[in-house]
């Protein structure tokens, strides 16, 4: 199935699961995977949560991300993948002082 984010409706959440700012994004749901592109805008962040039920594939398309995952830090660039596995807690953060972060990710539910 063929999906263009350019004909998906831009949804805007402020503070997202806590965290600072708007996180935009063109998602597709199909009632159990979600697959999105997403933005996130200097100083806006997705808030440190669990997942509880399904898991979170993250590639970072553009500009610089700050990940905490569970206990530690991760730094990701253009081209690098986060993963959190069900059960486990992440956070997203735009990490650069000029340029958006911009991502692909897909949460599938288990």
């Amino acid at each position: 199935m063929k999906l263009d984010f350019n004909e998906i409706e831009k949804t805007v959440i402020n503070k997202f699961k806590g965290g600072e700012k708007d996180f935009n994004a063109h998602i597709s749901f199909d009632g159990m995977n979600k697959i999105l592109h997403g933005t996130l805008e200097v100083g806006a962040s997705i808030g440190l949560h669990k997942h509880e039920t399904n898991s979170e594939i993250i590639y970072i398309i553009s500009g610089d991300a700050r990940c905490i995952y569970d206990d530690t830090v991760e730094f990701l660039k253009p081209g690098q993948c986060h993963y959190c596995p069900k059960g486990h807690t992440h956070s997203l953060i735009n990490n650069s002082d000029s340029e958006n972060l911009v991502f692909f990710a897909v949460i599938s539910e288990q």
